[in-house]
């Protein structure tokens, strides 16, 4: 093999991943834009984290904000209302896990139920777990939580499933406090 056959290889070399470079430069500028999108639009991303400021909320009310697009309870439950809660026993619930993104593998205790260990706040996404109607608060239904008048479905003070065709609890949603008076949903 003579030294201009050598030298030919090389520039052939060359041609090739020049060539295959720039195919995969391309294909990256063509695909790309079908990858971006299906990033969220910047609307979902401006409201997927809220602060909600609770200084306003009185003991036995609640507080309800649309977030995501559902309704969320933030109630300032009474000391009656926590020790109704903390009464019963997990054997008597429907659903005895907590669904707490904030606390994953625990039971649905009160305490595990509620955001950062301050029992005096409970907060829920407000949609019946049955067929996604909104409950009515306030100490209502059977077990002075909510009641959902669409099937009859009755939830606890901590928001727990207690009788009717709802299959789970009432969801909590990633939250926590900022400060004593400020709620950061997501």
């Amino acid at each position: 093999m003579s030294h201009a056959e050598d030298h030919e290889g090389t520039r052939r070399d060359f041609l090739y991943y020049a060539t295959a470079g720039a195919g995969a430069v391309t294909a990256g500028a063509a695909i790309w834009p079908l990858v971006n999108q299906m990033n969220p639009s910047a609307d979902v991303q401006a409201l997927s984290s809220i602060y909600v400021d609770i200084s306003g909320v009185e003991e036995g009310t609640q507080l309800t904000v649309k977030y995501l697009g559902k309704p969320v309870f933030i109630r300032y439950r009474t000391q009656e209302e926590i020790e109704a809660a903390k009464a019963v026993a997990l054997t008597d619930l429907i659903d005895r896990t907590s669904e707490n993104p904030n606390k994953p593998g625990t039971d649905a205790s009160d305490i595990n139920r509620v955001i950062d260990d301050k029992e005096q706040w409970l907060v829920m996404i407000g949609v019946c777990t049955h067929l996604g109607c909104v409950p009515i608060g306030d100490g209502a239904g059977e077990y002075g939580g909510w009641f959902c008048p669409c099937h009859g479905s009755h939830y606890d003070t901590a928001g727990r499933i207690r009788k009717g065709p709802a299959p789970e609890n009432l969801h909590i949603p990633v939250a926590s406090f900022v400060d004593d008076t400020t709620i950061q949903l997501g």
